[in-house]
């Protein structure tokens, strides 16, 4: 990713959450436990999902996707903001922040397809519940996840390397804690208009697209579950789907509202951005293990195992 010809600007400066070192020292050790947890409820799921049979179906198969989506999400931002927490040198070069532009919006390119795929997962089990295990083979489940890779990482490309040519030549704070494309509009004293341009269509066709999809699947999953007489069916399959709608409603309302709005380094441009980039990662494992029974008790037996065999 070569930059411009006449950049001067070689490395950037991020916002200081607080202008008091105390508490900035309080917010190193908030975000640190967040981080720690993070990685631990993550792993923790995986774990279970990948030693239980019992949760070898496609569901799973794709929580175990999302859990590693989130481990390299929240990695991809949370070790550098923690350092700055630490550190009076609260700079970036450029280079190494249009990579982590490009793995921020590579790994949450991912996730919105694959909360898209997870989504027809629920609509196939709830509305062909018969034809289920055809509809939703091995094969499918892989190729759903692989094109949710691949899509991401070219748009993410597309969108880094058109940033990589822009030219900043004065203003070097970056309004934001961490690099993300909307931030370095601001800037750059080159012409943002393509990039813009190129954003804007990347979130209508990616982002959109996708959540279109979502909802054109719950849309006939909530019909079909009103047509169930049984009052327990339609529990049952209600609750298989709040766990999934949990986390669509908190990734997507933070990052559209993030994306959206003008970059201007306020309150709730920075709440948004911790929204979806901090809490939304440790949320999902507590979400998936807490409200699904199928986890929990997988969760057990496997705690109950490793007591077992470390007694």
């Amino acid at each position: 990713m070569a930059l411009g010809n006449h950049s001067t600007i070689t490395e950037f400066i991020f916002l200081r959450l607080s202008d008091n070192p105390h508490v900035e020292a309080v917010l190193f050790v908030l975000f640190l436990a967040i981080y720690l947890l993070t990685l631990t409820g993550n792993l923790m799921l995986l774990l279970v999902i990948k030693s239980d049979p019992h949760l070898h179906a496609p569901m799973y198969f794709f929580l175990s996707h999302l859990s590693f989506l989130d481990l390299c999400y929240c990695s991809v931002t949370e070790p550098n903001m923690l350092k700055n927490l630490l550190s009076q040198d609260k700079s970036i070069s450029v280079e190494g922040c249009l990579a982590q532009v490009f793995f921020v919006f590579a790994t949450a390119g991912t996730e919105v397809c694959l909360l898209a795929a997870m989504a027809y997962d629920r609509y196939a089990a709830i509305c062909h519940p018969l034809l289920y295990g055809q509809v939703m083979g091995e094969q499918l489940c892989e190729g759903l996840v692989w094109a949710s890779w691949g899509l991401a990482f070219l748009d993410a490309l597309i969108n880094t390397l058109l940033a990589g040519d822009l030219d900043f030549c004065e203003v070097r704070i970056m309004s934001h804690f961490s690099c993300e494309l909307p931030s370095l509009f601001p800037l750059s004293c080159s012409d943002v208009s393509t990039n813009f341009t190129v954003l804007i269509c990347s979130a209508l066709l990616h982002a959109s697209a996708t959540l279109l999809l979502i909802f054109f699947s719950y849309t006939r999953i909530v019909s079909t579950i009103l047509s169930i007489s049984s009052t327990t069916g339609r529990s049952k399959a209600f609750s298989t789907c709040s766990s999934h709608l949990t986390t669509v409603i908190l990734f997507y309302g933070s990052a559209f509202l993030r994306y959206y709005m003008p970059t201007s380094g306020t309150p709730a441009e920075f709440v948004f951005s911790i929204q979806y980039s901090v809490v939304t990662p440790l949320v999902n494992p507590l979400v998936y293990s807490l409200k699904n029974n199928v986890v929990k008790a997988a969760l057990k037996r496997m705690l109950q195992k490793g007591l077992y065999n470390f007694g």
